[in-house]
């Protein structure tokens, strides 16, 4: 079953499942290398909309501090704000990115697939009812393909990060950064190991109609973190550097007791 993507571009959608994402075992866990923190899981790298809006979503259900998800938008005018459902936003993309946001807060988040290729997000406030369909093409599984064989070490050195970038150029996203520091003073990197396109997507925020997405002249920015310039769905992981290894350790054995 294909379907033709809408809006961006003439790539014919190939209709993949992933329903059993929301099968993901939570818990609590360490990096896969050493003085850094992580998480796990999947989100939306971001969406932006015709009307300027962006929307991202995270869910990671494993991380240093346990599962949490988080809502980030951005209104047209270039404010961020993000929203997290979990313990504490000291613990979840707060930490990283809250120095770019005019306002962090906690929200209920709840993420439900509605079928194969069909999600649907809902917020409590503010009030979001956000759907997508997502697909893969051709090529995209080539890539898929290649990133899944690759061993996680293959994200350490630059070079082969900056490879990854351009290859992510020519599938649209535009001047997509995989590596660099977040606003709040992290060295992070951002490893797919799968991506998919939103194929189509509505949202409404507090009432108001997000418009139609669309693929942006430019990447939408959080500080100085290029997001993607258009809709992608990712599968994988996210690694920080580790600012106060006291505070780090701290912060972990009040959220989970881990040593």
């Amino acid at each position: 079953m294909t379907r033709p993507s809408r809006g961006l571009g003439r790539e014919v959608m190939i209709v993949i499942d992933l329903s059993s994402l929301s099968t993901l075992p939570a818990g609590t866990g360490t990096a896969p290398w050493p003085g850094h923190e992580y998480a796990k899981g999947w989100g939306v790298f971001g969406l932006p909309f015709d009307s300027g809006h962006v929307l991202a979503l995270r869910v990671f259900p494993e991380s240093d501090f346990g599962p949490y998800r988080s809502l980030w938008h951005r209104e047209p005018g270039g404010d961020w704000s993000i929203h997290v459902d979990g313990p504490r936003l000291d613990t979840a993309c707060p930490r990283y990115y809250g120095a770019a946001c005019r306002h962090t807060a906690h929200a209920r988040i709840d993420v439900t697939w509605t079928g194969r290729t069909s999600l649907r997000v809902t917020v409590d406030s503010p009030a979001l009812d956000w759907t997508m369909t997502v697909g893969t093409t051709r090529l995209l599984d080539v890539v898929n393909a290649m990133s899944a064989a690759l061993p996680l070490a293959t994200w350490r050195p630059q070079p082969l990060v900056r490879a990854r970038e351009l290859i992510a150029r020519t599938l649209g996203l535009g001047r997509v950064k995989m590596a660099g520091v977040m606003p709040n003073g992290h060295n992070g990197k951002l490893m797919p190991e799968r991506m998919y396109f939103i194929e189509s997507s509505r949202a409404t925020l507090d009432g108001t109609d997000l418009g139609k997405p669309v693929r942006a002249k430019d990447n939408p920015m959080i500080g100085n973190i290029p997001l993607p310039a258009r809709g992608v769905l990712a599968i994988g992981q996210a690694t920080w550097e580790i600012l106060d290894q006291e505070e780090h350790e701290r912060t972990r054995q009040e959220v989970n007791g881990a040593p």
